[in-house]
């Protein structure tokens, strides 16, 4: 059994796991999509995140951060009362507000994803100890960029949610070396061996 086993609890889950979690995104509205759900994610289950996947989809234009970045309090309460939606009003208001972040960003930097990158120089990281599967729930990376993200005004984008998004969108891969998708990923993109980082179990 890999020591992936979390990406098999469900089908959709699995298909997550094989074909989208660790991949490295270059795409900014799907580095935007990744990075919203994580949001929605903080202090639930990323298993009820794939299956309300659609509903977040439906509620929020496709991930589209130009067009969320135009919400107004009608489509607040628009996606209030979708159905199946998380009624957390907070959660939504941040998405807005950081989908206007992100537009300043890629106005600042081109591309939301040319920055985030730039941190790993554009390489998936492989942390020593990962692959066996001690993997930390945040690292002196996801610290950094946590500060700055909050810095630059987006919600609901702490250290821990942080490096969670860097898993998902391949900055670093985290799948079990017993993984297929571990080396996979490898032999597909470029690579950079690091030592742990003030991580924290």
């Amino acid at each position: 059994m890999s020591s992936c086993e979390w990406g098999f609890a469900f089908e959709a889950m699995r298909t997550y796991h094989d074909t989208e979690w660790g991949i490295p995104v270059h795409d900014d509205r799907v580095m935007f999509e990744h990075l919203m759900m994580e949001a929605m994610q903080c202090g639930l289950s990323w298993s009820l995140m794939i299956k309300k996947r659609e509903i977040f989809r439906q509620g929020f234009a496709g991930f589209d951060y130009d067009k969320i970045a135009e919400f107004t309090e009608a489509d607040i309460d628009r996606i209030m009362n979708t159905e199946g939606m998380i009624r957390s009003r907070r959660k939504i208001e941040a998405v807005i507000n950081n989908a206007r972040c992100f537009r300043k960003m890629r106005e600042e930097f081109g591309s939301f994803c040319k920055w985030i990158w730039s941190y790993s120089r554009n390489k998936t990281i492989l942390y020593t100890g990962h692959g066996d599967g001690k993997i930390p729930v945040s690292n002196g990376l996801s610290d950094i960029i946590a500060k700055e993200l909050k810095k630059r005004g987006f919600k609901y984008l702490g250290t821990v949610t942080v490096y969670s998004h860097l898993q998902a969108c391949g900055i670093i891969n985290d799948h079990g070396s017993d993984c297929p998708c571990y080396a996979r990923i490898n032999a597909a993109y470029p690579t950079v061996r690091k030592r742990p980082d003030k991580e924290k179990p």
